[in-house]
């Protein structure tokens, strides 16, 4: 009670002394021991950071941009950062103030406001793949172990890493982390002894980062980089241990030149990079090809679009005692979630617009979770939160973001491997449908159907990002097809590609769907079959080269669009064995088609009062009834807007 008067008093009394007198700047050396004894413990002594605070030199967005900013964070300290205030005399402020703007001019701050050191960076560099990279990455190449250092200036100062480097066990101290992600939960290093059967001791020993534990389950990253999820009951000791990072050995120049790189490791979030990493171990395109039971590698279960499971644990007399044995929320799923699960290894990959989770399927237990704010200005249904999945290979997931970006992220840790822009999203693109992985390929569509963007099909190299061929869904003039546009009404024909496609590894064909034209409803702008808009392709995935198409609806004025999975069956087709693809199209109709030529063989109406087409002809062109298209009086329509169909992943 006697104290908090006299608080105030010095406040009030620090805040007149400060307006009624400008400051005298005080000698360094008289203004450097005010500092060290009241910031230095924190910020250290050069203000490159402590044990307990950053670096006050190199903040990229620092609150104390004049002398009176910094003398009043001081004074008033950041609560909501965790620095309390010092509400101490005005001389002594002053010297502090007068430190700290001294530390600021001064030469060593220059290269610390640059988030560098001096030192032969290439030297470094070398050292760091020779010595580091075997458990830290760097721009999508190196180990998983340790943290990913591709932003590491950005969230350390040089003293931060210089003492790190030094005592790898002492506890560090950070900024809030910058970037796409989320802070992760501190791993500890640990020794794990299994049990052998019943007994305790006897089995096996796991050495590693406990990266998430609970009262009945434990997440190991062992050093070999395999992921462990454990049972507590499997569990019979756990030993901490104080790191597993090494001690530095270097020469002085080796470790000037190591502090000079790390000091310069800066990755804006969001920026596409590629990676030079190859494709490490994991899932091979075998498995997706020829998934194991139990396991769901890609958006439909299997290449050929058939979504059938052949486990037979749940059948028809215990289907209904089924009931939920866990549940995750997706916080960040503006809608309802449209995305088909992926499962392989033990592990579930669920994904939302602009993230992703990494799941352990037996209990529902996070194993990383990978985010981004949802992008402003967006168009369509990318700005509606829309997002259908994610493709896994090798080391890898990889997602499209609501922006039209392509992510590929490694599959244990969630660490960016690799990011490339598909389409600039100013132009009314988006993404967000799941890839589709061929061989060495990822295959990604785009969306953006309704607003007048050019559709197209891209694929990458899994491994590094690298772009190899495109194919656009509506052709330039010149091109095959692109006599069934007119004028330079293909240059916002739309068609595009947002609904998984499906692949015969026999054939080797790539089969995919289209959407529909643009305008949606107005066709007079736009007089033509208009190519290759509410189609199935079928493209040879090494190249992107057409091989055959098959237009279900041409000239579609309906937004009929045909982007439901195209289904790869084997049957005997009158007689004869035949390779058949079958769509139920948003038209009405079922069709079905000769996947290896394109032959038109069969389309028959799956709803009733179809009133825009009597049926199909012999070629597969749609039989045109009268008043089928939209004016302004309107029309009645069956199928209507939504069309008969728009199957989706449940």
């Amino acid at each position: 009670m006697i104290l908090a008067p006299r608080f105030f008093a010095t406040l009030a009394l620090c805040t007149l002394a400060a307006q009624a007198q400008p400051p005298a700047v005080q000698p360094p050396e008289a203004a450097k021991r005010a500092y060290v004894a009241r910031c230095a413990g924190c910020h250290g002594e050069d203000g490159n950071g402590g044990g307990h605070g950053p670096g006050i030199l190199n903040l990229r967005r620092s609150r104390a941009t004049t002398r009176q900013a910094t003398y009043d964070i001081i004074r008033n300290g950041i609560p909501e950062a965790g620095m309390p205030a010092f509400p101490l005399p005005p001389d002594e402020l002053n010297r502090i103030t007068d430190y700290m703007m001294f530390l600021k001019s001064s030469p060593i701050a220059s290269i610390a406001a640059q988030g560098a050191t001096e030192g032969d960076t290439a030297a470094g560099q070398r050292f760091f793949q020779a010595k580091c990279a075997a458990c830290h990455m760097v721009r999508g190449v190196g180990g998983i172990l340790g943290p990913d250092l591709s932003n590491l200036a950005a969230n350390r100062t040089p003293g931060q890493i210089r003492a790190k480097l030094a005592n790898p066990a002492a506890p560090l101290q950070t900024r809030a982390p910058r970037g796409p992600r989320r802070p992760e939960p501190i791993a500890r290093a640990v020794t794990i002894a299994l049990r052998n059967g019943r007994t305790p001791g006897n089995g096996p020993t796991l050495r590693g980062l406990a990266r998430n534990e609970s009262n009945f389950d434990l997440q190991l990253l062992d050093t070999t980089g395999k992921l462990h999820l454990l049972d507590k009951s499997r569990i019979a000791r756990i030993t901490p241990v104080p790191t597993l990072m090494p001690k530095l050995e270097a020469t002085p120049a080796e470790a000037r030149d190591l502090l000079a790189y790390l000091t310069r490791l800066r990755a804006e979030p969001n920026t596409p990079r590629l990676t030079t990493a190859p494709l490490g171990p994991g899932i091979s395109f075998p498995q997706i090809a020829h998934p194991a039971p139990g396991t769901w590698p890609t958006y439909n279960g299997r290449l050929d679009g058939n979504r059938f499971s052949p486990l037979a644990q749940i059948n028809s007399t215990n289907v209904t005692r089924l009931a939920p044995a866990w549940m995750f929320p997706i916080p960040g799923a503006a809608r309802a979630l449209q995305v088909t699960p992926l499962v392989i290894d033990g592990i579930m990959y669920v994904t939302a617009a602009n993230e992703a989770y990494a799941l352990d399927a037996r209990t529902g237990r996070e194993i990383w979770h990978y985010s981004r704010p949802r992008t402003q200005g967006l168009a369509g249904d990318a700005a509606s939160g829309i997002n259908r999945g994610a493709a896994v290979l090798g080391d890898r997931v990889i997602l499209t973001t609501d922006n039209a970006h392509l992510l590929s992220l490694h599959r244990l840790t969630g660490q960016l491997m690799w990011e490339v822009e598909m389409a600039d999203h100013r132009q009314n693109y988006g993404a967000t449908a799941a890839p589709l992985i061929v061989n060495d390929l990822v295959i990604s569509g785009i969306s953006g159907g309704d607003e007048g963007a050019r559709g197209f099909l891209d694929a990458y190299r899994a491994s590094t990002g690298e772009h190899v061929w495109r194919f656009w869904t509506v052709p330039s003039p010149g091109q095959p097809g692109s006599e069934s546009w007119s004028g330079d009404s293909w240059q916002h024909g739309c068609g595009t590609t947002w609904l998984t496609g499906t692949y015969d590894s026999d054939l080797k064909l790539l089969y995919w769907p289209t959407g529909n034209p643009c305008p949606d409803y107005d066709g007079a702008v736009r007089p033509g079959d208009n190519l290759y808009t509410a189609s199935v392709v079928a493209l040879d995935p090494a190249t992107g080269t057409l091989r055959w198409h098959f237009q279900f609806t041409p000239h579609d004025v309906h937004d009929w669009d045909a982007t439901e999975t195209p289904l790869l069956a084997d049957a005997v087709w009158h007689g004869k064995p035949r390779k058949l693809l079958l769509q139920g199209n948003r038209n009405g109709f079922f069709y079905i088609l000769d996947r290896a030529t394109g032959e038109f063989l069969q389309a028959t109406p799956f709803v009733g009062n179809i009133t825009w087409a009597s049926g199909i002809d012999a070629k597969g062109r749609p039989i045109l009834l009268p008043g089928n298209e939209p004016d302004a009086d309107g029309q009645r329509s069956c199928p209507a807007v939504e069309g008969a169909t728009n199957w989706t992943s449940t």
